[in-house]
């Protein structure tokens, strides 16, 4: 009997091996095998068994299987072969990215002890101070409780509760302690949601489709606060009912402490919570969890989707429009979105989509039928949309030249906090200022390993470029081209925004939340919670404070700048403005009082920053999408960016005059951008230049037409002996040209 493995290796060739006798009743595809291959021993996965040798010449043999069971099962089997056809990426390379590192390692998760209420039991006989103490605090809250965290009612709480519990008063348990580390806002005593008519008719139409057992897309679009997690923890419990099991996606797991806390607090034990930021050992341990059917419920960032969750009937993606489900390097350069729905089709799975503001393509793919359409209009509880009102920065700088607050935001800041409310405030750049500039010659600090300004932080005191993590220490008091020292810091971010607030609200209690701020998961949960609790008034941030939270006191939102990305050289540049502003628009009034936004531009006429003002989606889209069609954009066409990266200009210069000879040739529905120096010529110490290729989709329906071309170019390219050096990525719809 003999084996094909994949190695994860960049190589496309798998390899056959003769399989011992004593492996012949246990091996299954999936499973991995040690193997040499060269001079080494390797760690492969049998992808293929046969009892014929195809390899014509010798043969080597397996040393060992690793594994008991398969580490990958059928289904999952067959979208790592669906991800390395669809992303041009070795087998090998695909698995490794859906396998967690360090497999083989053991892992012994700590426990402790837990206690609650022994129900029917009342407080009759106990006479011990701590016991009452410990006792009436159980009767309150009556859900488990980490016997540790009631040491400010005793001095040994574990002694008491053991002593309870042999009494008959309480029960104690051991659990395992969550991996994560996160303090999620978990709140044990949910109120019962009454959902209204637009929610429960959602509910019932993915009632329906779970209950098909065929696969099934749902964009679900709901305006902000319209109650979309509620309808996901209404349609997960009906899925797990039915004996399936949930995927739940979301941008960024630690930014969205509130829907991990509600799933929680209903499925407790049942959540497997799966990110980046778990240790590999730990991360090993919930795989192995999850290929035993441990959990129900896998809620993370985009490599959840590859969790090997068993009877999969469920997969929620939570603001599917965010740039964040695009992994980009390395290979595979796969979109969380797009596997998912594939991962839905082998499953048999239904396929939520939910946004309130959803990607042009899954906005596309319901208008021609590809998935169902779910519209919900109005917002919870009554809840009304903001008033939102656009100001003319251009006509307020004569005014109050470098002031980034209107007089409007400020009049509206103190009456809020006059009133006891609280305020969000957006402003997309991080730092104190990105901008440091001589004025005297006009030259500006840029980094020496990238095409872009260093952004000064007036906290840590440093230049530092955000593109590549370069910084240098302090500022410059001379010009080190023309010696001048009128050097000017310009343009302000997120620290400055921040310093103003003080000095302008020397009684508002303010916090930041940002990249810098935001150092790890910790931190970033406890300020939102401590929002959460009233205890900020004005919270500053960038984009991350858009993301999927939930504030009822908030009713002010200030956009700072409203501008900002709108006239990157990017297709999407336009969509992702309208996007933000309209989130970020969507955090004010969503409790019982009315919620207000104003938006600050220097660009008001423009159309996108208009509608989105307006909160006009429904138009915006119709515009953007009659903009697309006429230039053979997405959602219209397939497209793939092909760059060169070397750190030689010159090289890459040739590059581009052997490129531009393979593309003179019209093909019909076939579209070049390129190939040009990138946006960005110049990142982390290599120049850049990129190849757009777009192929209509009513002339190429799979795009087959245009793998044919990219394989033809990219084929052509490594070829050339004197091209080995540059670095070529493959990039299938790409999120971003800059």
């Amino acid at each position: 009997m003999y084996v094909d493995v994949s190695f994860p290796i960049s190589s496309y060739q798998i390899f056959s091996y003769h399989l011992p006798e004593k492996y012949k009743s246990i091996a299954q595809i999936g499973l991995r095998v040690r193997a040499p291959l060269g001079k080494k021993i390797y760690q492969g996965i049998i992808i293929n068994i046969d009892v014929k040798l195809k390899f014509k010449g010798e043969i080597k043999e397996i040393i060992d299987i690793v594994d008991d069971g398969p580490i990958l099962d059928k289904n999952l089997w067959k979208l790592v072969e669906w991800m390395s056809k669809y992303y041009k990426t070795p087998i090998g390379l695909c698995a490794k990215t859906i396998l967690p590192q360090n497999l083989n390692s053991k892992y012994e998760p700590q426990t402790e002890y837990f206690v609650k209420y022994h129900s029917g039991v009342e407080n009759f006989n106990l006479k011990g101070k701590s016991q009452k103490l410990i006792f009436n605090y159980l009767y309150k809250f009556k859900s488990d409780i980490i016997v540790k965290d009631l040491n400010h009612l005793s001095s040994n709480p574990l002694k008491v509760c053991k002593k309870l519990e042999q009494e008959g008063y309480v029960k104690l348990s051991l659990k395992e302690k969550p991996q994560d580390n996160l303090n999620y806002i978990i709140n044990d005593k949910r109120k019962k949601i009454n959902f209204n008519v637009e929610q429960k008719k959602a509910i019932e139409k993915i009632s329906d489709g779970i209950n098909t057992k065929r696969f099934n897309s749902i964009l679900l679009h709901g305006v902000t606060g319209s109650g979309k997690t509620e309808i996901y923890i209404e349609a997960a419990k009906r899925a797990i009912k039915k004996g399936k099991t949930v995927i739940l996606l979301l941008p960024e797991i630690t930014l969205t402490p509130q829907i991990t806390g509600k799933f929680k607090s209903t499925f407790g034990e049942l959540v497997a919570i799966w990110h980046s930021k778990l240790t590999p050992s730990v991360r090993a341990y919930n795989w192995k969890n999850i290929c035993l059917g441990k959990y129900k419920v896998i809620i993370g960032a985009r490599s959840a989707i590859f969790a090997p969750i068993k009877d999969l009937g469920l997969v929620i993606i939570d603001e599917e429009h965010e740039n964040s489900y695009k992994q980009e390097n390395p290979a595979p350069r796969y979109h969380a979105r797009d596997i998912a729905l594939i991962r839905g089709k082998i499953s048999d799975a239904t396929v939520i989509l939910g946004s309130a503001t959803p990607s042009l393509e899954s906005f596309y793919n319901q208008l021609h039928g590809k998935s169902e359409y779910i519209q919900i209009n109005n917002r919870y509880g009554d809840a009304k949309l903001p008033k939102v009102r656009l100001i003319n920065m251009i006509d307020e700088s004569k005014e109050s030249f470098g002031d980034p607050f209107s007089k409007v935001l400020k009049e509206k800041i103190i009456d809020r906090l006059y009133k006891k409310e609280q305020i969000m405030l957006l402003h997309n750049r991080r730092g104190f200022s990105p901008v440091l500039q001589c004025l005297d010659c006009g030259e500006i600090e840029n980094c020496s390993n990238c095409h872009t300004s260093l952004t000064y932080h007036k906290i840590g005191d440093k230049l530092q470029c955000h593109l590549c993590g370069f910084f240098k220490k302090g500022l410059r008091l001379f010009c080190i081209h023309c010696n001048g020292q009128n050097i000017k810091l310009a343009g302000a971010g997120t620290q400055k925004i921040e310093e103003k607030l003080l000095l302008d609200f020397p009684q508002a209690r303010i916090a930041r939340l940002d990249v810098d701020v935001a150092s790890s998961e910790k931190n970033i949960v406890k300020i939102i919670d401590e929002f959460v609790k009233g205890n900020i008034d004005i919270l500053i941030g960038t984009q991350m404070i858009a993301k999927g939270l939930d504030f009822p006191n908030v009713t002010l939102v200030g956009i700072i700048n409203a501008d900002i990305g709108l006239f990157l050289p990017d297709f999407r540049a336009g969509e992702k403005t309208f996007q933000l502003i309209y989130q970020a628009a969507g955090r004010s009034g969503r409790g019982v009082i009315n919620g207000e936004v104003i938006v600050q531009s220097y660009n008001s006429n423009d159309s996108v920053i208009k509608l989105a003002s307006d909160l006009n989606l429904l138009e915006y889209y119709k515009q953007c999408l009659i903009d697309r069609k006429s230039l053979s954009y997405p959602p219209y066409s397939w497209m793939t960016r092909i760059e060169f990266k070397s750190k030689k200009r010159d090289l890459i210069e040739s590059a581009m005059n052997f490129i531009n000879s393979k593309t003179k040739s019209s093909i019909d529905g076939l579209h070049f951008l390129g190939p040009a120096f990138c946006y960005r010529e110049k990142l982390s110490g290599y120049h850049r230049a990129q190849l757009i290729i777009k192929s209509e989709k009513k002339m190429d329906q799979n795009g087959s037409k245009l793998d044919k071309y990219t394989d033809y170019i990219s084929k052509g390219f490594i070829k050339e002996k004197k091209f080995q050096s540059i670095k070529l990525i493959i990039d299938k719809n790409p999120i971003s040209l800059l």
